[in-house]
């Protein structure tokens, strides 16, 4: 596991995480990375810190991975009437010329995923998350 600087647990704000997790990630990346992030921080954590971090080491890992020469990741982040959407881009290839994995926890979380290829080259997914509620999944 990567080590981070704060403990998830202690982010209030969904940039604060999202900073926290990739900043590690991006330091130890091979190539250079460009960070661009747009969430407002008012963003609230929407579910569980620990379970929302590891989606998003999850889908930066695969982003990095398409990225082995260096580029740009994006995130972009805003609130709905459903709760919360948070858009993981990078510059690697198209979504048809990669593996999507897609990550166990985001059904612990109840996160919808939705992938799209990006108008000016490589690929995007949409994190959906709703609104924090007492409910959680369980496994059967």
């Amino acid at each position: 596991m990567m080590a981070t600087w704060i403990n998830p647990q202690s982010c209030r704000s969904l940039a604060v995480l999202v900073e926290t997790v990739t900043a590690p990630m991006l330091i130890a990346h091979k190539a250079p990375v460009c960070l661009e992030m747009d969430i407002p921080t008012g963003i609230p954590v929407p579910t569980n810190p620990e379970q929302t971090a590891e989606l998003l080491r999850v889908l930066t890992a695969q982003a990095l991975a398409e990225m082995p020469d260096g580029g740009d990741l994006t995130f972009t982040g805003c609130e709905t009437s459903q709760g919360i959407e948070l858009e993981v881009a990078d510059t690697g290839c198209r979504i048809e010329e990669r593996e999507k994995r897609l990550p166990m926890v985001a059904a612990a979380i109840d996160a919808k995923l939705l992938w799209q290829n990006c108008p000016q080259g490589g690929a995007a997914v949409t994190i959906c998350l709703p609104r924090a509620s007492g409910q959680r999944r369980m496994a059967a």
